[in-house]
């Protein structure tokens, strides 16, 4: 009798691993894509920035305020949807990700998880 006891246990306990381990890459794997976003999109964001800064120190006629001021509001606004865009798409790998743990949470309890008992003798 203990035997079988260990022997269920352990089948659990290795089950439990398991899924623990999968929600772990899962987790990570979403921070990663999260992470790749945000750098993109502050790359992006860095080189518009930057583009339009070199444009302002460079000398010249294009360089009188009136005309700078609405390439400057035009660099903040794509900025600004590109943070928003990023936002939403970072919100949407969190409830995929969400969807996914809730799936391996159910695992245990739908009955697919679980092999057959062996017949007692």
């Amino acid at each position: 009798m203990p035997a079988r006891f260990d022997d269920g246990f352990s089948d659990y306990t290795r089950q439990f691993a398991a899924l623990a381990n999968r929600a772990n890459r899962l987790a990570l794997e979403t921070a990663e894509s999260a992470f790749g976003v945000q750098l993109r999109t502050f790359e992006r964001n860095a080189n518009a920035t930057a583009g339009f800064l070199g444009e302002l120190a460079q000398p010249g006629p294009q360089a009188d305020l009136p005309s700078l001021l609405p390439k400057g509001l035009q660099v903040a606004q794509e900025n600004l949807q590109r943070l928003a865009s990023a936002g939403q798409e970072i919100a949407g790998l969190g409830l995929k990700t969400g969807q996914a743990l809730a799936e391996l949470a159910r695992q245990p309890f739908d009955g697919s998880g679980r092999r057959p008992r062996a017949k007692a003798s």
